[in-house]
């Protein structure tokens, strides 16, 4: 006889739900909106990197490569880090490659956390971050960024600090905000990190796509970090090969063996002729750097000229490739309501801000759009936005 009435669900997948941006894009699809909700570009990536995984397929590069990552990719990876970075890190004992930098914080909070330990978690935050130390047996505990700068209370987030405090997350640049961090909040948390003995699980995944001179800071160059921090990122947004789900994590070499361990079982390996077009991604010259910061000013500049002639008010991006929105004028009662008039009825999707934060009443005001799109994208998403004005009026 087959026993009846066991909970079927776990207790970790019930304090979670699916990914509210992935569900814009379905969203999108179904009412046929242009998509400026999920974090992907819609024009090529360089095509030297197509090339590279072209040849790599045709000359049989089609079974697994070393678990923790092909070695000539993780060898271009160390010598982009030192010109970029100027971090000096052992390609034989700390890089782990991974199916995207997703897979690659999973990897890193599994390795890390056990029951009882707390992770803090910056807020409004990319959506994964939460569920990640749920499924990590951790308890996030968040800290606010507050509005227009989207800086932190010094004293908020010293509370957060004690000695069940195991790491803390930092996306720089930040999404959904655009925010960079300054050298001097790095230079705090650093500090508090080292008082408490906390790692520090940075997200830099947009390090390449800054804006105003502003300047990128890996929390693994100021001094005593480097010991204690977990450096993830990987080739999507930089290359424009979101699909691909090549990232990587830098670690010092005794987190990256449980790191690999955790990796391993999770997905075995990352895609071998993808990694072999990884290498050629590395050793992409500077100018194209350059010419990819320039590329993303002229998109932040179109995005936010659409978004004055619409007449909705934003926080200006000095990183990564989002606006968040102010939506408070419009009289909806919840970003949620809002994302899916626009859809339905403007024919444009975003992220309602709700899933950026624990509590989805602390996002109700806020949306994000991404406008790593072509000209012609944004160009049709200007088209349909204009008939907000026509909302506007008939509130005012």
């Amino acid at each position: 006889m087959t026993p009846t009435g066991k909970q079927k669900i776990s207790d970790k997948a019930n304090q979670f739900t699916e990914s509210v941006i992935r569900e814009m894009t379905r969203m999108a699809l179904q009412y046929g909106a242009v998509n400026l909700a999920q974090g992907f570009p819609d024009f090529p990536c360089p095509p030297q990197l197509k090339q590279a995984a072209c040849e790599a397929i045709q000359e049989d590069i089609n079974q697994y490569a070393i678990t923790w990552g092909d070695k000539a990719f993780r060898h271009a990876i160390a010598e982009k880090v030192h010109w970029y970075l100027g971090l000096d890190i052992d390609p034989e004992r700390q890089i782990t490659v991974t199916c995207g930098s997703t897979e690659a914080m999973a990897a890193v909070m599994l390795a890390t956390l056990n029951p009882g330990d707390e992770v803090i978690v910056f807020e409004p935050y990319y959506e994964n971050y939460g569920p990640d130390a749920i499924l990590a047996s951790a308890t996030p505990r968040y800290v606010s960024l507050h509005p227009p700068e989207w800086t932190f209370d010094e004293a908020e987030l010293r509370r957060a600090f004690n000695e069940r405090t195991k790491a803390i997350i930092i996306n720089t640049p930040h999404n959904p905000t655009g925010k960079v961090f300054s050298r001097a909040e790095l230079t705090l948390i650093a500090e508090l990190c080292q008082k408490w003995d906390v790692l520090v699980f940075t997200d830099e995944i947009y390090e390449h796509i800054l804006y105003d001179g502003t300047q990128h800071i890996a929390m693994a160059t100021l001094p005593g970090m480097s010991e204690r921090t977990v450096t993830i990122n990987g080739l999507s947004k930089t290359y424009s090969v979101t699909g691909w789900r090549v990232g990587y994590i830098l670690a010092n070499p005794e987190l990256t063996g449980a790191i690999r361990k955790v990796h391993d079982f999770l997905t075995v390996g990352a895609p071998a002729p993808l990694q072999r077009a990884g290498v050629v991604a590395m050793q992409l010259p500077v100018s194209y750097y350059e010419e990819l910061a320039k590329l993303y000013q002229q998109k932040r500049d179109n995005i936010l000229q659409i978004l004055d002639a619409v007449g909705i008010p934003y926080f200006v991006p000095k990183g990564a490739y989002y606006v968040f929105a102010d939506i408070s004028r419009f009289g909806y009662n919840h970003s949620v309501e809002f994302t899916e008039y626009l859809i339905k009825e403007i024919g444009v999707a975003v992220v309602p801000g709700s899933s950026f934060f624990s509590q989805s009443e602390a996002g109700k005001n806020f949306i994000r759009f991404c406008f790593s799109k072509k000209p012609e994208t944004l160009a049709k998403a200007k088209e349909r936005l204009l008939n907000l004005q026509s909302v506007l009026q008939g509130i005012n």
